[in-house]
């Protein structure tokens, strides 16, 4: 029987993403162990209320029944502060500094177990110092869903991709959920094949959208349905600002070695700057003042034999410069950005090589399911490189 190698890791988030990480690594436990003979260990959880870590008297890891007991609390709506406290588990909540200090607390009781790792569920730049710790104490390694971190200030992210910390950080899960965007397009890097441009659909939400508008359906009545379906956040605006777009496209941009922060990219969101001030209600309420634009540019886009897509375009100029374009795009329907449908996403890589066929990526976008793998797939794969 192979032995089991312990993987030690702490949780940030434990929304719908990090709840449905929990859940696939305890259903995996068989997989892991016969496959790859290993046991991700959970240190510890927390979200913003407060975290849970464990004890040595419990062989230094939160039980499985502790995991369980977790998914279902928070399932309830419930913070990690109201959780019911056992003898081996150590509850924590933040008192005085701020949420990165809080947060920084947790990563270096993480430090103190070999190769633990710092695995990052949530949506806030707060974790951002806990990450850029790694780059102190080889003992972490960092797998992040969380695009913030990478899409911050450009330094943040140099050091989150260095040479040094290259064996130690992934972070699939930041682009297109569980697609595998961003190993593709590392793996093209690697091959010295020039690329001339990136683009596609980042945004299952806005996929959505496009294609109901596409349906003969008016943009505030398919906007309504994606914010009655859950697709959107609580503001729609979020996801029709395009920063969430821009964000996932500036990462790619920056990989192929694009020297942009977020004020270089130029984003067209899909409702005019007066309402921005307003309240949800009165956001939604004032929706269909857009209807006829929005129709109209169909009807053109259409008379065309185009679709219209919300799209981002990165493209790189052969001294190394280049742009970054996020909104409204009409492309030829017939083209793999042109038949999206649905929620999906679809990124097109354009290289020396695949000049007259671009490499096309596309899937499932949007959800936990899809994002959670995308970050234990990451967790695997670290779980088996060597510190330097």
């Amino acid at each position: 029987m192979m032995t089991e190698r312990r993987v030690p890791f702490v949780l940030f988030g434990v929304g719908g993403v990090g709840s449905e990480l929990l859940k696939v690594i305890l259903a995996s436990r068989r997989l892991h162990s016969s496959l790859y003979g290993l046991r991700f260990t959970a240190v510890g959880v927390a979200d913003s209320s407060g975290a849970l870590m464990s004890k040595p008297s419990d062989a230094g890891e939160l039980s499985d029944a502790t995991l369980e007991a977790v998914i279902q609390h928070k399932a309830a709506g419930k913070k990690l502060s109201q959780f019911e406290v056992a003898s081996a588990i150590e509850a924590k909540t933040p008192e005085g500094g701020t949420p990165s200090d809080f947060i920084m607390s947790i990563a270096r009781e993480c430090g103190r177990h070999s190769s633990c790792m710092l695995i990052d569920c949530s949506a806030t730049e707060a974790t951002i110092p806990a990450l850029v710790l790694a780059d102190e104490l080889p003992s972490l390694k960092v797998v992040s869903a969380n695009k913030k971190p990478f899409a911050a200030d450009l330094a943040t992210f140099k050091t989150l991709t260095s040479v040094s910390m290259r064996h130690r950080v992934r972070h699939e899960s930041t682009v297109v959920a569980g697609v595998p965007v961003i190993a593709a397009l590392s793996r093209v890097v690697a091959s010295a094949d020039p690329v001339s441009s990136i683009s596609g659909s980042f945004s299952g939400t806005l996929g959505y959208v496009m294609s109901g508008l596409q349906e003969g359906g008016a943009f505030s009545e398919v906007v309504s349905k994606a914010k009655e379906l859950g697709y959107t956040e609580p503001d729609p605006r979020d996801d029709l600002g395009g920063v969430d777009v821009a964000r996932k496209a500036l990462i790619l941009a920056r990989m192929l070695g694009m020297q942009l922060e977020m004020s270089d990219v130029q984003v067209e969101p899909l409702y005019p700057p007066v309402f921005a001030s307003l309240s949800v209600p009165e956001f939604m309420e004032r929706l269909p003042e857009l209807d006829d634009d929005f129709r109209q540019r169909v009807s053109a886009a259409s008379a065309e034999g185009k679709a219209l897509r919300y799209a981002a375009k990165v493209t790189v100029l052969p001294d190394g410069g280049g742009s970054l374009v996020v909104g409204l795009q009409a492309v030829g329907a017939d083209t793999p950005l042109g038949t999206l449908k649905g929620s999906d996403n679809l990124v097109e890589i354009s290289t020396a090589v695949y000049s007259a066929t671009p490499l096309v990526l596309r899937g499932a976008g949007a959800g936990a399911g899809g994002t959670a793998a995308g970050v234990l797939a990451d967790m695997v794969e670290l779980a088996f490189t060597h510190d330097q």
